[in-house]
């Protein structure tokens, strides 16, 4: 885990985690937690997955559902005595939600309230956007670009996303708050996600029990089976980042967090089979008609922004971080702090 030094207001008082149960939002706890920060508020949906065990090894003052958050916040005037920083990690994820009222209601209205009410009582709020705002890329992927009504989601997630990140930018709120656009992360505490885990999770299990990996076909000529790119980030860098510009007093607006880096799907499932000393063994097979209108081939963070806010830690190395997941994590079922 990298080290930030200056963790100076998050000392000050309570935080809040909202999707603190969750990917992300369980791994920013646990930072936390390795710097001896307990004095933490967590807001999730539970629901009926196996979302809590991310929790056990974590420690915080109180835990409560996410409704039950936005009713103290509308009722008390301090439900849990002073907040110094809200991380909005909470959403619905799923890029394969066709729910559009219940998107809009989740990721659009709740963050609209959740940053007013903090900004109104000047606390930091640090809020996930996401990389799916980009939509195919043909804009670019650059966050300092303020420009953000020329961009096309490909999916009601990423629109729902980039419904706040506008509103935020129309009524002069971003100059005050931190988005970060987080690209494709991956890690512990990840496996309650279903269909929204990271290939390396499931190609972790189908090498496991098969020997052999499912990738997807390419329908674009300029890319070969298997070489669509990502930029995939490790967890522990992404909280790190975020962590980072939390404390970064003069940090607003936009952020990308990503590696810098496009790697290809057989990039990502390499380092798979050599820790579990399997030969590599890849079956392409074709992508479902449902997605291939919305699939990105190429996304690459640009994080100029992060670093000349003088962000200098490294990223973790593709290889390393997949190698660590794998080892430390899959292979003994462990979460992060477990």
């Amino acid at each position: 885990m990298p080290k930030i030094e200056n963790m100076k207001l998050l000392d000050e008082g309570k935080i809040l985690v909202t999707g603190g149960a969750g990917f992300i939002g369980s791994a920013l706890v646990w930072a936390l937690n390795k710097r001896g920060i307990k004095n933490i508020v967590i807001a999730d949906y539970l629901g009926d997955d196996e979302k809590w065990k991310n929790l056990t090894p974590l420690r915080f003052d109180h835990y409560l559902e996410a409704d039950k958050l936005r009713e103290k916040l509308q009722t008390e005037e301090r439900p849990f005595g002073n907040f110094s920083a809200v991380f909005h990690l909470g959403a619905c994820s799923s890029t394969t939600e066709t729910n559009a009222a219940y998107l809009v209601e989740n990721n659009y209205e709740y963050t609209r309230f959740l940053a007013e009410w903090a900004l109104a009582k000047e606390i930091r709020f640090v809020y996930a956007s996401s990389a799916a705002t980009y939509g195919n890329g043909g804009q670019g992927m650059d966050d300092k670009n303020d420009d953000l009504a020329r961009l096309r989601p490909l999916n009601m997630y990423g629109y729902s996303k980039q419904m706040f990140d506008r509103y935020a930018q129309r009524h002069d709120l971003l100059r005050h708050m931190v988005g970060l656009k987080y690209f494709n992360v991956f890690g512990p505490n990840e496996c309650h996600k279903g269909e929204m885990r990271s290939l390396v999770h499931k190609a972790f299990q189908q090498i496991r029990d098969s020997g052999k990996v499912r990738l997807f076909k390419s329908y674009k000529r300029d890319y070969r089976d298997g070489e669509q790119k990502r930029d995939f980030l490790y967890v522990k860098d992404a909280v790190a980042m975020t962590l980072y510009l939390a404390e970064k007093d003069d940090a607003s607006g936009l952020f990308n967090i990503g590696s810098g880096l496009a790697h290809t799907w057989i990039d990502l499932v390499e380092p798979i089979f050599k820790v579990l000393g399997k030969a590599i063994d890849i079956e392409f097979v074709d992508m479902p008609e449902s997605i291939r209108g919305q699939y990105q081939y190429f996304t690459k963070a640009n994080i100029q922004k992060l670093r000349d806010s003088g962000y200098d830690l490294p990223v973790t190395p593709l290889n390393e971080a997949v190698s660590d997941y794998v080892r430390n994590y899959l292979l003994k079922e462990r979460t992060l702090g477990g």
